[in-house]
């Protein structure tokens, strides 16, 4: 039986966004379920799998992993023969500490400029100083392992990895509000955009017709 992935809306859902790239990056087998947002029903539908009442939800069998970074660490173990983590020690732990801090940081860009893609914004300046530090941290970030680990292949660790995942739905963001970064970083952003698993979820978000009225900012 494939592994089953219950996500929501591709256009705004950028924690199922993660999980569903590294499956599809990877060529994992999984069948997948939408359940939209902000429905009557979207809570009461999304408890029945998960019991955090969250998606993305990763179901094997009996097993329920209800969390982004942890249904990467699970595909990781679950299929070896992937390199969903950089293969050598080192690069391995500074794609996970990496990972850790955009799973819990970078706030005040991620508020001010929701994950939508199926618009694109004029350039503005969102967030204030606070977003600004944040995409100067994003850009350290990258610059440092890129420069560390790529060896000039275009992702972070030079392959694509669960950390190129963690970081997709922050490069959609600096993409779609068309915020100011540096070549290098652009570069970046563009290998990310460019991945087929990348282009056919973004294919499938902007053919959604379901709207979230707090999600569309001006």
């Amino acid at each position: 039986m494939p592994l089953h992935l219950v996500i929501a809306n591709k256009r705004y859902s950028s924690w199922s966004l993660r999980a569903w790239l590294t499956l599809a990056h990877f060529e994992i087998p999984f069948t997948e379920t939408l359940i939209p947002l902000d429905e009557p029903d979207t809570h009461a539908r999304i408890l029945e799998v998960s019991p955090s009442g969250r998606v993305p939800c990763l179901i094997d069998g009996p097993i329920r992993i209800w969390e982004s970074l942890a249904i990467i660490e699970y595909l990781a173990e679950r299929f070896p023969e992937h390199p969903v983590w950089p293969r050598s020690v080192g690069a391995r732990a500074h794609a996970r500490a990496i990972s850790s801090e955009m799973h819990a940081g970078f706030m005040a860009l991620r508020s001010a400029c929701p994950m939508n893609l199926g618009r694109r914004f004029p350039r503005a300046d969102r967030g204030g100083e606070a977003a600004k530090r944040d995409v100067a941290r994003l850009e350290q970030l990258w610059r440092d392992a890129r420069a560390t680990f790529a060896d000039d292949r275009p992702f972070l660790f030079g392959p694509f990895s669960a950390a190129d995942a963690m970081f997709a739905p922050v490069v959609t963001r600096l993409d779609r509000y068309d915020i100011e970064v540096a070549p290098d970083t652009r570069a970046y952003m563009d290998a990310v955009l460019a991945l087929p698993a990348m282009l056919a979820w973004t294919e499938a978000a902007e053919a959604e017709t379901m709207i979230v009225p707090s999600d569309e900012v001006e």
